[in-house]
């Protein structure tokens, strides 16, 4: 399923499905509003060239480039100063955001080790789901030899529902691999 095709099958498909069965207006059908790629790289506030690298890694994955997260302030007992790097995140809109899903869904997670879905305690009650990933290495784009050090990364998925019960049947008409509670 291409990019195209998938947000065609959310205005075709899963809108009208969504709007049926909460009763609710076409303006207030939940729909995805951004995903945000993010990864705390707290052991590498001194390392320079491995931040550069998780940047470029995760630019790679994303599809645009990832900014370099700073301090706010400092913390001694951290070891931290104000202005040290410490992550790195990406924030995908529009056609970015749904061609990393489609990546996600068909080609990362099933890549990835004993997987069994992904849980559903992600909700954070107001129709956000967020998960993390062990390893960036479940990527096609990721070039082993390239890799400094492997490092995992939170992924939240933004819906416009305020509802978790909404956004989990937006998720899950993405055909989103959830684990089954049998």
């Amino acid at each position: 399923m291409s990019t195209a095709t998938l947000k065609e099958k959310y205005n075709k498909e899963i809108k009208a499905k969504l709007q049926k069965e909460f009763a609710l207006n076409i303006m207030n059908v939940p729909s995805l509003q951004k995903i945000v790629i993010s990864v705390g790289a707290g052991y590498a506030i001194k390392d320079t060239k491995l931040i550069n690298n998780i940047a470029d890694t995760i630019s790679l994955l994303a599809g645009q480039k990832a900014v370099v997260v700073k301090a706010k302030k400092s913390v001694a007992t951290f070891k931290v100063r104000e202005g040290m790097p410490t992550g790195v995140k990406v924030t995908l809109r529009a056609n970015r955001m749904y061609n990393f899903l489609e990546k996600l869904i068909s080609i990362a997670l099933p890549r990835v080790r004993d997987f069994r879905g992904l849980s559903l305690d992600g909700f954070d009650g107001r129709g956000n789901y967020n998960f993390g990933l062990d390893e960036q290495l479940i990527f096609p784009e990721v070039i082993y030899d390239n890799i400094i050090r492997t490092h995992g990364m939170n992924i939240t998925i933004v819906t416009s529902s305020d509802s978790d019960k909404e956004a989990l049947a937006l998720l899950q008409s993405f055909e989103f691999p959830f684990e089954r509670k049998d």
